[in-house]
């Protein structure tokens, strides 16, 4: 008996262990509510961790979804190691300032871009809606279509992403472009405009992955998966002289203003010191903004906008003396 006794002491307290660890461990995904002004338009979430990891690739971060069942919310999910996140609209120009989550649900009512609160018990009813992975679809139409939509389902089972036609509707980018998102399991989608009643055909056998339709008059149309928005240029590089208490000097880089960041986490690349006495490092050449900073992003300059397509020579004396050109000193 003291034997078959010890052996269930043994379990009880590896289990407990085992749920101890678990409860420690940051959720898969966690779910951030947002009610927003009626003057924002198309709330996105961005939210990154206390490491400077973002959720996203770039700005404006994840387009958040209404929630039917709580009018006046929307919804996103994170992978559950955020801890920080901003709410945003109007691609963008509006936002809230920076608010902790830390790692669990949460829900922003923002009245304001000053007046915010942020809560950790539910504001809505029910359950969050089930987590949906989602791709984007990118659509140019004629001028004569009007607030185009898009219609999405999965072929063979004809279950519908949205509840009635015409569907989505989609928001308008500053490249000419609209868009919207839509579930991973649809395989067909139709874009439309006019309040439906001008479209295309069955757009089928899509795959789950972002892609852009252009769409003449007549409701023709042609797709590719890559961005043909995308700029096209070659790497450039990057040469920098930093202050000698800088270690480790990084580069952070992106494009302004789509928000597209070359690395995934802040404080960005490493340089590598050459036998000239420069740092150096090759980024892609859409990059038009760079910051250079040192000791783990403890120390930076402030954004510096640069020439795309163009190496550039970076002189760092202090953080708020900075200079460069396009040409070696």
């Amino acid at each position: 008996m003291k034997r078959l006794f010890t052996l269930l002491l043994c379990v009880t307290l590896l289990l407990s262990i085992g749920a101890m660890a678990a409860a420690d461990e940051a959720p898969v995904r966690t779910v951030v509510y947002a009610a927003v002004p009626e003057d924002w338009q198309a709330p996105c979430l961005w939210a990154w961790t206390d490491e400077g990891v973002s959720a996203f690739a770039s700005w404006p971060g994840e387009p958040m979804e209404p929630d039917s069942a709580n009018p006046g919310w929307f919804y996103a999910y994170v992978p559950g190691a955020m801890d920080c996140v901003i709410i945003n609209a109007n691609d963008g120009g509006v936002q809230t300032s920076d608010y902790r989550m830390d790692k669990q649900n949460a829900w922003v009512t923002v009245a304001s871009a000053e007046e915010v609160t942020v809560s950790f018990e539910p504001q809505t009813i029910g359950e969050a809606p089930p987590y949906t992975e989602r791709f984007t679809v990118y659509a140019q139409v004629d001028a004569a279509w009007t607030d185009p939509g898009v219609w999405a389902w999965e072929d063979p089972s004809g279950v519908n992403a949205f509840p009635s036609w015409p569907g989505r509707m989609m928001k308008a980018n500053a490249n000419g472009w609209y868009s919207a998102r839509v579930p991973v399991s649809c395989n067909c989608i139709i874009i439309n405009a006019n309040a439906g009643s001008v479209q295309t055909a069955d757009i089928k056998e899509i795959d789950p992955a972002d892609l852009w339709i252009t769409v003449a008059a007549d409701g023709s149309y042609d797709f590719t998966y890559k961005d043909p928005t995308a700029p096209q240029a070659e790497d450039i590089t990057v040469y920098a002289q930093a202050p000698a208490d800088w270690n480790d000097p990084c580069l952070w880089a992106w494009s302004h203003p789509d928000g597209t960041n070359a690395f995934q986490s802040w404080p960005g690349e490493a340089l590598t010191l050459g036998e000239d006495g420069w740092y150096s490092l090759s980024v892609p050449g859409w990059v038009n903004a760079i910051i250079l900073n040192g000791n783990g992003g403890s120390v930076q300059t402030a954004d510096l906008s640069i020439d795309m397509g163009k190496d550039v020579y970076l002189i760092v004396t202090a953080a708020d003396d900075v200079s460069f050109t396009y040409e070696k000193p």
